[in-house]
């Protein structure tokens, strides 16, 4: 994740404050969220179920975060931006899993434990006891950044479990080769605003994201993911631009790759060039102009963003 300018604290405190008003969209639907028990490889894992209140949905969706923060980055509760919330109003019942050593799952002692593969199995072990529960045979998968890799992964070797997959802001190749020494990373305040778009003067572009959708996101990634987070998938990813990290040619189920093409992690041509090696006539790509890495949180993009996962869902 790329570093971006300090968002003044005073923004936060703006936001406080008009957090009650800004909230209607969800103060008008009523969220049930429960947290289910998952355990693997002796690991406490966190998985969250949100759905609207009141209802049994038939359908059923798994959030798969990134690299840095975990699994709050789905559930950014200021206006009507929540994906995870939206999401639910659709009529899914919508799971939130933080893999081993992130948010609030138990954490690990060796940080370069938790690598694609491993976070991988993690997300097996989530769909598999999210298919018990639910009686169905295969649910819809959907990640973002860093966990378009370990999805990915995941889908390629059980596709029996997924439905449909949702590659957001995919990094299909590598990032460039840097040396990844201490198995955790510092995280800051600062960083946790990286994804935001920037002016040219480099503060971030409040045109594009509403301040206080910042404020919120920062808040949260503070509160959950604290100063530290795994750095096993950033070993991973910090390596030559041709090392290629989404199996592609491996994936057998439906798959939307949805992106925006100021995307600063984007390889465009790599990524036009895999599509077709992925198996699924219903395929396909959407690329959103403008839109940059965090486009699920961005004040023109948005809204085209979600409706066009719901849309390729159905």
């Amino acid at each position: 994740m790329l570093k971006r300018s300090f968002v003044p604290f005073l923004v936060l405190l703006l936001s406080l404050f008009i957090t009650a008003q800004a909230q209607a969209y969800t103060a008008d639907i009523a969220i049930d969220q429960q947290v289910v028990p998952l355990e693997r490889n002796g690991q406490k894992l966190y998985l969250e179920r949100m759905t609207v209140a009141q209802t049994a949905p038939a359908k059923n969706i798994l959030l798969v975060h990134g690299l840095t923060y975990s699994s709050h980055e789905f559930d950014v509760d200021y206006a009507d931006y929540s994906l995870a919330r939206y999401l639910a109003t659709q009529g899914y019942a919508v799971w939130r899993l933080d893999v081993a050593g992130y948010g609030s799952s138990a954490d690990v002692k060796d940080g370069f434990m938790p690598n694609s593969d491993y976070a991988a199995e993690d997300v097996a072990a989530a769909a598999k006891l999210i298919i018990e529960q639910s009686g169905q045979k295969q649910i819809d998968v959907l990640g973002w950044s860093w966990g378009t890799v370990t999805s990915g992964r995941f889908a390629a070797k059980h596709p029996e479990m997924v439905r449909k997959l949702v590659l957001y802001a995919p990094i299909l190749v590598g990032l460039g080769e840097y040396d990844v020494t201490k198995p955790f990373n510092e995280n800051t305040w600062v960083h946790a605003a990286g994804d935001f778009q920037v002016t040219a003067s480099g503060d971030i572009d409040y045109s594009i994201t509403d301040p206080a959708v910042v404020a919120t996101f920062q808040s949260n990634a503070w509160r959950y993911d604290k100063d530290s987070s795994p750095n096993g998938g950033r070993k991973d990813l910090l390596v030559k631009g041709d090392v290629r990290l989404i199996p592609f040619e491996k994936i057998s189920v439906p798959t939307l790759v949805i992106c925006g093409d100021k995307d600063p992690y984007l390889n465009m041509d790599s990524i036009r060039k895999a599509m077709p090696e992925l198996a699924s006539k219903e395929s396909k790509l959407f690329v959103i102009p403008g839109a940059a890495h965090a486009m699920m949180m961005e004040r023109p993009y948005y809204k085209l963003f979600r409706e066009t996962v719901v849309d390729y869902l159905k």
